[in-house]
């Protein structure tokens, strides 16, 4: 699938598999191997931007993946963040969908809003907020109608914090 079919259909909080289609070089080329790693791998989308233009120059729209945190002793020093263009030449696959009966945090971020975690319960997701403030966050369910996240303005179910 290309990225403009994940923007347009797939969830926030969905697993997203990215490759270039070549396969993985042998670990002795550790360059060429660096350089797969970068076209190859796995993120969990959180944010899904649309086309803006300033001035004489417009972008378009795009998914960002959350690949994963570096760190130790549970403190977080870098977090690994992917965005793509809806016009990437690379192939995406959906692996795994959030649960229905999960929730997500999100707030906004500019024209689009961010996935901040995903948790199976609400007690959880409670819990996450009180502990990570983030100045305009909200709790919604996760639903398998579709994407609640499409619209942050009007969900009902929404708690802001």
């Amino acid at each position: 699938m290309s990225a403009k079919v994940i923007y347009d259909t797939a969830p926030l909080g969905a697993l997203i598999r990215f490759s270039d289609g070549k396969p993985r070089p042998p670990a002795r080329f550790t360059r060429k191997l660096a350089a797969w790693e970068r076209s190859n791998g796995v993120g969990r989308l959180i944010r899904k931007s649309p086309a803006f233009g300033t001035g004489r120059f417009a972008g378009p729209a795009s998914i960002t993946l959350h690949e994963g945190d570096i760190g130790s002793a549970s403190v977080v020093l870098v977090i690994v963040h992917r965005t793509h263009s809806v016009e990437s030449a690379l192939q995406f696959e959906v692996v795994d969908v959030p649960k229905a009966d999960s929730w997500r945090i999100v707030r906004p971020h500019g024209e689009a809003v961010e996935l901040l975690h995903l948790a199976d319960d609400r007690t959880e997701a409670d819990a996450w907020l009180r502990q990570n403030r983030h100045p305009g966050a909200r709790i919604e369910p996760v639903d398998d109608t579709g994407d609640p996240c499409a619209d942050a303005s009007t969900s009902p179910a929404q708690e802001t914090v």
